[in-house]
């Protein structure tokens, strides 16, 4: 019984985590720090030193170093970083992301390229990055945390589907290209998740209350801990039969032939 609890362990592991100071991020960095993990806490903006301090409070083994993901400049300071704290990095989580919705016919190059470089591109330059130290430590696990919109989406979220749906594919690819090193790769595909941005939307229109539920097959959505469980699987040694893999977590929504509410927002 102990040795099967001891697989889902993460106990000493170094995980980076992106965009980890918030929402879905920070849920993941709450329950991997449970688990064990001495999680990096690869956050954007400076509120990141103020949860991760929050976590250390706890006992959690957690630091927080700002980063910028649109930046490569950004990305290799964090992983000289990295470098410089721990002998070794067992999993990155690619969390960080950003949301854009707009007229397909009026989406300005620029929200294009910002989706493209945030949500696609820093996938790619923490992946590599990490893989390179992980091939040297004889192995390692890599989760991209994608989106339902890569299966199936709505109008307007062209660009934000492309990207999530870029994630997806490129997992697959990657999880080839690392598996002979000893390195797992999956993706994650939330949907939606009660972050700080849907609560000020169902704040702001509490006709959504009682919409978004029907939209699911469960009658409820994720929470960020409900996330941050399925990464810490998939980086555990219980999941060591997972790589190139999406697991979709979106309580039934991506099931559904038809929506009867289509009026609702997604």
């Amino acid at each position: 019984m102990n040795e099967q609890h001891n697989r889902y362990a993460l106990d000493g592991r170094t995980v980076i985590v992106t965009g980890g100071g918030a929402g879905i991020g920070l849920g993941i960095v709450e329950v991997l720090a449970r688990q064990g993990a001495r999680v990096v806490m690869a956050e954007r903006e400076a509120h990141g030193e103020a949860a991760a301090q929050a976590l250390r409070a706890t006992g959690a083994d957690v630091r927080f170093i700002q980063t910028d993901v649109a930046s490569e400049d950004s990305i290799d300071t964090l992983f000289a970083h990295i470098d410089d704290l721990y002998p070794r990095l067992d999993a990155i989580v690619n969390n960080a992301g950003l949301t854009i919705r707009g007229d397909f016919l009026e989406m300005p190059l620029r929200d294009w390229q910002a989706l493209i470089d945030v949500n696609l591109r820093s996938v790619f330059l923490c992946a590599q990055r990490a893989a390179r130290r992980m091939v040297r430590n004889g192995g390692g696990s890599i989760v991209n945390i994608a989106s339902n919109h890569a299966g199936a989406s709505v109008d307007g979220f062209e660009a934000y589907a492309a990207t999530k749906g870029g994630i997806v594919a490129m997992t697959r690819a990657m999880a080839w290209s690392l598996g002979r090193h000893g390195i797992r790769v999956n993706s994650v595909s939330p949907g939606l998740t009660m972050t700080d941005n849907i609560r000020a939307a169902i704040a702001a229109n509490p006709a959504l209350e009682r919409d978004y539920p029907t939209l699911h097959a469960t009658g409820r959505f994720n929470e960020p801990g409900d996330i941050g469980e399925i990464v810490a699987f998939l980086l555990s040694d219980a999941a060591n039969g997972f790589t190139g893999a999406d697991l979709l977590a979106d309580n039934g929504m991506s099931a559904r032939l038809y929506n009867r509410n289509s009026s609702t927002p997604l």
